[in-house]
This record gives C-alpha cells, sequence and structure tokens, in this order.
C-alpha cells in the first residue's frame, strides 16, 4: 500500500489503526526501512465476492441484503470515526474465510482520508463506482461511499454494472446524470423495494442521498422485504460475461483518473452514447433529483 508523501503514509496508519470493526480487515503492525513502508493486515482467506457468488448452489436478495447490511455496519462505523473510504468497490470486499457462513470484510484502505484532515476535492476512485460530485469536481465527504456501496448493491442483483461505456467520458458522463434503469428482463423479478433501496443510494442530488444509518433502517435490509426466490442462475451468468477475471482485477491509480477528467468536457450533457453489451441506458435521474453541488461536509 503506497501514497505520495511519507505524511499520507502517516495518517494513513493512524486512523487504520483505530478502526476496529468485524467486517473491516485489520492494520496489526507497521514497519519502515529507508525506501519502504510495511503494513501487516490481517490474513483474511475467503476469496472475492464475485467468485463466491459465483460458485454459490443458490443465491437470493436476502444474500444480498445481508452482505450490504454488512457493508453498511462497518461503513457507517468507520463514518462515525471520520474516515472516508474514497473507493469501495466489489474486489475490495472479502471473506473473512471459506466458512459457507462466512463474514464479509472491507479492505485497501489505500485511498481513504479523514474527512476532517480538509475538504476533500481530489478526483479519485475506480470510474464505474466514484460519486457523481467527485467526477464534477466539487468537494464532497462521506456520501461518495454510499454511491459506491449502491453500485454494489445493483451489481449484486443483476451481475451487471448499473453504469458502462467503453468511452470513459460517455461512462462519465451517466454518472454525472444518475442515468441508470432496471432492466427488463434481468430486474423482472427483483423487488420494489430493492430498487427503492438502490435509487435512494444512487442518489445525484447529495443532500437527497441516504446516509448509512438510513441505509440501515430500509426495509430491504432490516426488514423481510428482501425476496427469497434464487436468482443465482442470472446473476452468476451475468457476473461471468460483464466481470471477467481480467476486468475486474484492472487497477486505476487515482492520478490516471484525474488525467482522463480533465481531459474530458465532463460538463457537456452533448455526448453521445454506445448501447452496452447487455442492455440499453436510459435516463433515471429523476428518481433522485439533478446534480447541485452539495457538500457533506
Amino acid at each position: 500500500m503506497t501514497n505520495s508523501t511519507p505524511m499520507n503514509h502517516y495518517e494513513l496508519v493512524i486512523h487504520n489503526l483505530r478502526l476496529k470493526h468485524p467486517n473491516i480487515v485489520q492494520l496489526l503492525e507497521t514497519f519502515e526501512d529507508k525506501s519502504k513502508f510495511y503494513l501487516i493486515m490481517e490474513l483474511v482467506t475467503g476469496g472475492e465476492l464475485f467468485d463466491r457468488i459465483v460458485e454459490k448452489g443458490s443465491y437470493t436478495e436476502k444474500d444480498a441484503a445481508d452482505l450490504i447490511r454488512q457493508v453498511l455496519e462497518a461503513v457507517d462505523y468507520m463514518h462515525e470515526q471520520g474516515v472516508v473510504h474514497r473507493d469501495l468497490k466489489p474486489e475490495n470486499l472479502l471473506y473473512y474465510s471459506p466458512d459457507e457462513d462466512s463474514k464479509i470484510m472491507i479492505s485497501d484502505f489505500g485511498l481513504s482520508k479523514m474527512e476532517d484532515s480538509g475538504v476533500m476535492a481530489t478526483a479519485c476512485g475506480t470510474p464505474g463506482y466514484v460519486a457523481p460530485e467527485v467526477l464534477a469536481q466539487k468537494p464532497y465527504g462521506k456520501a461518495v461511499d454510499v454511491w459506491s456501496i449502491g453500485v454494489i448493491s445493483y451489481i449484486l442483483l443483476c451481475g451487471y454494472p448499473p453504469f458502462y461505456d467503453e468511452n470513459d467520458a460517455n461512462l462519465f458522463a451517466q454518472i454525472l446524470k444518475g442515468d441508470f434503469e432496471f432492466d427488463s428482463p434481468y430486474w423482472d423479478e427483483i423487488s420494489d423495494s430493492a430498487k427503492d433501496f438502490i435509487r435512494n443510494l444512487m442518489c445525484v442530488n447529495v443532500e437527497k442521498r441516504y446516509t448509512c444509518r438510513q441505509a440501515l433502517g430500509h426495509p430491504w435490509i432490516s426488514g423481510n422485504a428482501a425476496s427469497n426466490k434464487n436468482i443465482h442462475g442470472t446473476v452468476s451468468e451475468q457476473l461471468k460475461k460483464n466481470f471477467a477475471k481480467s476486468r475486474w482485477k484492472q487497477a486505476y491509480h487515482a492520478t490516471t483518473v484525474i488525467r482522463q477528467m480533465q481531459k474530458m468536457a465532463l460538463s457537456s450533457s452533448s455526448s453521445s452514447k454506445s448501447p452496452t453489451p447487455q442492455r440499453n441506458m436510459s435516463t433515471q435521474s429523476d428518481a433522485c433529483g439533478n446534480l447541485n453541488g452539495a457538500q457533506d461536509k
């Protein structure tokens, strides 16, 4: 795990050492020599989230809701500690052990930051999971993590991402407008409660977007609204199509994203879209409102 300056290393270590939660990979110890900074992390052996879902024989909305509940509880705890992860995505969600009932763990805090260390405006994260306010290069806060959890929730219920385009400019334009839909037939059997939950997390208007605490209180998480219908066949098929190993292990360095965004006229809504491999895109922004640059500070 590396950062650009020694001070960033120390800040990272300080706030990771104080994060102690059953669903967060623990930083146990640190070592430093003249040229390197070593982080000794808790060992997790259960493998990556998508791999486990594909390998399952049965998978339901309730399974997805339980996974997201664990993530929300961990991120809510982080936010209470003043820490924003800034790079939540499926490959940073690992199973603690190979056991069938293993808990999920959040890992990789390389881009995380203390919210009280100054206004966050640095464009960073992985493009498909990054919140609109980050792409708009405006000050942002904890709400960026909630958006990412919304994207992850969407994928867990259908097997493909809510935003997709081979061209990054078009991809960013979709995210800025909250341009996603619940496509038929993939979402036909998914509950209305699940869709409502996702709309409230992937809400472009930061002031209307749920907090982690609000999300934990949603009936899809805290009640009995999640369906018990087995959706493994459809979801695993789409995961294998859309998230082959070579794609979901791609790393996007923060500076690469910044460079891309500097080249693109993100404020322009005139970019044409190319269709996705699995579905057509249509506007869903009316569910949450328009981008307003609200700050979560």
